[in-house]
């Protein structure tokens, strides 16, 4: 397989200065090496998840950004959520690219400079169902042999600076072999 692959591209990118749930569209984002999106609540070496930070703030924060394929959302809508981006907290909004299929360690290329490191999935909250009754139950699944499947996304790290708009092109650089699955962090 090769080392690096052609891919998608961003649709749209968001912020939220607070702890809040949903994010605001942006123009753009500024991504900040090791630290995550500029002006985000989430940016910072440590863990900034409310919820982690309660069980030990020291945590690396391997969810400085939040990447959620538009394809989730354009299913999620089908099925009557009405959600449009930055509804469910992702800071990314992509196309074409298959971020639940990326092993661990994934760079993914961003635009002009930005890199941003693979981490894990995004852990699905008891939030979603407090945003849209249901939602949780519709970004979870069960695979072919009943393990849980996580569908609200993934987390990353900021490995490069640089600025992030919609319709910059995403490339996947996959990590050398052998990969390892994404695991919810």
């Amino acid at each position: 397989m090769n080392s690096e692959l052609s891919s998608g591209f961003v649709v749209a990118v968001s912020r939220s200065d607070k702890h809040s749930f949903s994010k605001q569209v942006q123009q753009s984002i500024r991504l900040i090496e090791g630290l995550g999106v500029e002006g985000d609540a989430h940016l910072g070496t440590t863990v900034q998840h409310l919820s982690r930070v309660r069980k030990d703030p020291t945590q690396a924060n391997l969810r400085q950004v939040h990447l959620l394929a538009l394809e989730m959302i354009d299913e999620l809508n089908v099925a009557g959520f009405e959600l449009a981006p930055g509804a469910i907290g992702e800071n990314i909004l992509t196309s074409g690219v298959e971020l639940l299929r990326l092993p661990r360690g994934t760079l993914l290329r961003i635009g002009a400079s930005a890199i941003v490191e693979v981490k894990g999935l995004r852990d699905p909250c008891r939030q979603l169902d407090r945003y849209r009754p249901g939602l949780m139950a519709a970004v979870l699944d069960r695979d072919e042999f009943g393990n849980l499947v996580r569908k609200a996304g993934i987390m990353a790290s900021v490995r490069s600076s640089g600025e992030v708009s919609a319709n910059d092109p995403i490339r996947i650089e996959l990590p050398s072999l052998p990969h390892e699955a994404l695991d919810r962090v």
